[in-house]
């Protein structure tokens, strides 16, 4: 069947086509194929997971999961997860269009995450490292109380450790559901890292798309070492509000990874596919020395 037999039969139908003899939904069929945000393109989903979520044909960088990263960039079955039991409340009775309570059982069907992070140790070619990456899925990455407990209790196991910290920021900024109780957050993550400052131990930062707001603000830019993944946005504000707010139209990259770069805000832009062997060149730069895992195995969480 040709793509434009694809599109006659669902015309004709918005329930259920046909691909061949398999009968699909819509919402399989969407499944299977993806459209970039930049160059517009259609792509097999299949053959944008062997491209690791990148366009092939623009190389725009799609946003993938915290699962997806702990998958791509640490050593195969290396990764144990801490911390996973701590899940939010609703500590303020917050009802917006629907109860908290409500949107977060929503978020946890939806993604199967009980919050925006998850947080660990594993190996990168060897070295150990403490490991958290946020998914943007989860309500749209938001920091609140729980993310930053779980970001804060993953910098003191480093600090006990002694070993370096890796974070993947994903995010529109500190949740709103928690009032001052996620700008909290902002301050008790800073706090811990000043410790690892004090005890020389590396922090790497990696800037994904977007990272907004509150994480921008607190740990996403203390790393001794600033990645940005390639065209990812960052920044505090938005581009519309500072827009509003200045009467002045920015530049057409305003808040990218390389405006940022161009103005010394962050220290390198990654390809994703380069991604790990990028942070294993630090970690050699770094590090004394490799601290190999024992020998037993830890399920891998992406295979789940």
């Amino acid at each position: 069947m040709t793509l434009t037999d694809w599109f006659a039969n669902r015309k004709k139908s918005k329930n259920e086509i046909k691909l061949g003899d398999i009968p699909l939904t819509d919402k399989e069929v969407k499944k299977l194929w993806k459209k970039c945000n930049y160059c517009e393109k259609s792509i097999l989903t299949k053959e944008l997971k062997k491209n690791i979520f990148v366009c092939p044909f623009c190389d725009y960088h799609f946003r993938i999961g915290a699962k997806e990263r702990i998958y791509h960039l640490l050593d195969e079955n290396t990764f144990e997860e801490i911390n996973a039991h701590i899940k939010p409340s609703n500590p303020l009775d917050f009802h917006d269009t629907m109860p908290y309570l409500e949107r977060q059982e929503e978020a946890l069907k939806k993604t199967g995450l009980n919050e925006a992070i998850i947080t660990g140790y594993g190996y990168i070619n060897g070295y150990q490292v403490g490991f958290g990456a946020m998914d943007f899925s989860y309500m749209g990455g938001s920091m609140g109380s729980v993310v930053g407990e779980k970001t804060t209790r993953l910098i003191e196991g480093c600090l006990e450790k002694k070993i370096p910290l890796i974070t993947i920021t994903s995010t529109g900024g500190a949740r709103m559901q928690e009032g001052i109780l996620s700008l909290m957050q902002m301050a008790k993550t800073s706090c811990a890292l000043a410790r690892m400052h004090e005890e020389k131990l590396l922090y790497i930062s990696i800037l994904a798309e977007p990272t907004f707001g509150g994480v921008t603000a607190s740990y996403g830019t203390l790393g001794d070492i600033l990645i940005a993944e390639k065209d990812a946005r960052i920044g505090f504000a938005g581009r519309r509000v500072i827009e509003q707010t200045i009467r002045q139209k920015l530049p057409s990259d305003f808040q990218t990874a390389q405006y940022l770069f161009k103005f010394g805000q962050v220290d390198m832009i990654s390809h994703r596919k380069d991604l790990k062997e990028t942070l294993y060149t630090l970690l050699n730069l770094h590090s004394p020395e490799k601290i190999y895992p024992q020998k037993k195995k830890v399920e891998t969480m992406a295979g789940n």
